[in-house]
């Protein structure tokens, strides 16, 4: 097959694809928010984008959904740019795309979150759509503090610290972006945001006052160190971890 991209293939071939045994694709669940002054706001739908397809390719007679673009994204808000669904609104895309899906034909659903805040939702619309569709196999890879240590522990490779990595516009992000979207990356404004100890506190300040409580900048870590060579990886790290964290959930 040329692409497993379903956005760039016809009906009739997607239908042949599944009659070849394609039965199984991957969502991936990004975002359209503020990550600081030097990436753009499709940052995690970019990095959600690139690791389904990467996913996708490793599990083989695999399909590649399109990426839902627009996540719950409330504690971004004060920063323009910013789009944010509440999240019965994300569960019911997630449901929807679990119905059509089906329909389509696919046996089973993959679902990917790479923003922080989808991943409860996803979780739980995961849950609902495993009841509603019995037949069908339908995991959410939603272990957020797995997701992070696995890039906190490639870039301590680097010599770079939990806190300098970050989870939100930090080192690794930033690195990961850099190898994909070189252009889109303003380096010179590389500046550190919020580094210091993030803890239960730290994250309640996030979700009920606004990231801008926490940082003013936007930045969850500090991109200073970030390079493209890291980036590619950190990708290469992140595939295997979903890879692997997939087929634990697997039947």
């Amino acid at each position: 097959m040329k692409t497993i991209r379903m956005t760039e293939m016809t009906w009739p071939d997607i239908e042949s694809a599944i009659g070849r045994g394609h039965t199984t694709v991957v969502v991936a669940v990004g975002s359209t928010e503020q990550h600081g002054p030097h990436l753009p706001t499709m940052t995690d739908t970019r990095l959600g984008d690139e690791l389904a397809q990467r996913v996708a390719m490793k599990l083989g007679r695999t399909l590649q959904a399109n990426t839902i673009s627009v996540g719950c994204s409330e504690h971004h808000l004060a920063f323009p740019g910013t789009i944010s669904l509440r999240p019965d609104t994300l569960r019911m895309i997630i449901l929807d795309y679990a119905d059509s899906l089906v329909r389509g034909g696919f046996k089973k659903i993959i679902f990917l979150p790479l923003h922080g805040g989808n991943f409860q939702t996803v979780q739980e619309a995961v849950k609902e759509a495993q009841t509603a569709l019995p037949g069908v196999e339908i995991i959410g890879v939603t272990d957020l503090r797995k997701l992070l240590g696995c890039l906190s522990s490639a870039s301590a490779e680097f010599g770079v610290t939990p806190n300098e990595s970050g989870g939100h516009a930090g080192e690794s992000e930033t690195s990961i972006m850099m190898f994909l979207e070189k252009n889109l990356v303003i380096t010179d404004r590389f500046a550190p945001g919020y580094v210091g100890v993030t803890g239960e506190r730290e994250f309640n300040i996030m979700l009920k006052q606004g990231m801008r409580a926490l940082t003013e900048n936007g930045i969850h870590g500090d991109p200073t160190k970030a390079s493209a060579h890291k980036g590619e990886v950190y990708l290469d790290r992140l595939a295997e971890f979903l890879l692997q964290e997939i087929k634990n959930l697997s039947r």
